[in-house]
């Protein structure tokens, strides 16, 4: 795929994380608040879109090369910890920064930053997981063909149900986007991205950045820019630039957020967009036990919150 192909999907995936307003944190605020599930389980769903994308890819022999995965060990669950406690002080998880800064949000660039800092220092320090040996997984590697029928199957069947029940109300250009189209886009567009230039998700980039390994990055270093491009051009058309300019203590907050959020991608390792669009959709513990864990401490403070402001008596 050529350069501007992959920038162009970058751009994309920056527009339809802001349109779609993605937030793990306000998916789980919905749970909490309103008992629905519906954007918890768009985010759960880019993660099966990508598992049936690498289904395919091996099935047809064009699945690159994997970056090896980690046992489960109990760094997952802490780092986890770190990641929802670090998306609660900034306001949003990674996804959301880029929709923020895509609606003119300015306090939400610390978070980047923030995040650098918080995974340099503590990778000076932790240690993690020594990668296991296999970078494809056993399932991966022998699965009967029969899934391919199933994943087609199965996809056609969903974009069908979706398209009934949203006729007429899916439009790219629509001013917010349902969670479902959002994800969807988003999972795709990973897919054809990783086929392109091999795993690659934000985080990553400035985990690399952090570990100072900037030389290694080459073209995937050109879609950080472009992914937060795509989401201001997507805030701009859809008239939602707020232009709300940082304060102090906004700006601590969201440069704290993304320390503690770095911290927690060392451990797990991985922020939560790698959870969700790589280690869940291979099934790597680790991966399961990271979101696992930072849903719980997500959805722990919401309901102290919901108990402290609950009227006495």
């Amino acid at each position: 795929m050529s350069v501007v192909a992959c920038v162009a999907l970058a751009l994309l995936m920056g527009y339809a994380i802001q349109r779609g307003g993605t937030c793990t944190v306000a998916a789980l605020e919905e749970v909490v608040q309103q008992r629905r599930w519906t954007r918890l389980r768009a985010l759960l769903e880019a993660s099966l879109w990508v598992l049936g994308g690498l289904v395919l890819l091996r099935a047809f022999e064009r699945l690159p090369q994997l970056p090896m995965g980690y046992p489960l060990h109990w760094h997952a669950g802490f780092g986890g910890a770190l990641l929802g406690l670090g998306a609660l002080i900034n306001g949003g998880c990674v996804f959301a920064v880029v929709a923020r800064i895509g609606s003119g949000q300015w306090a939400w660039l610390a978070t980047p930053p923030g995040f650098l800092l918080g995974y340099g220092l503590t990778e000076r320090w932790a240690g993690v997981a020594a990668a296991m040996p296999l970078a494809l997984p056993v399932w991966l590697q022998e699965f009967s063909m029969g899934w391919v029928a199933l994943v087609v199957v199965a996809a056609l069947v969903r974009l069908a149900w979706l398209a009934w029940r949203s006729a007429g109300h899916w439009r790219l250009g629509k001013r917010v986007w349902s969670p479902h189209l959002a994800t969807i886009v988003i999972g795709l567009v990973f897919l054809l991205l990783f086929v392109s230039l091999g795993a690659w998700t934000y985080t990553d980039v400035l985990a690399e950045l952090a570990s100072g390994r900037f030389m290694q990055l080459g073209l995937r270093g050109w879609l950080l820019p472009a992914l937060f491009v795509g989401a201001l051009y997507g805030g701009w058309t859809a008239g939602l630039w707020q232009h709300r300019w940082p304060n102090p203590v906004t700006l601590a907050r969201c440069f704290c957020g993304g320390l503690l959020m770095g911290a927690g991608s060392v451990l797990v390792p991985g922020g939560n967009d790698s959870l969700i669009l790589f280690g869940m959709p291979l099934l790597w513990p680790n991966a399961w036990l990271a979101f696992a864990s930072m849903c719980a401490v997500v959805l722990l403070a919401f309901w102290l919150r919901e108990v402290w402001l609950r009227p006495a008596g």
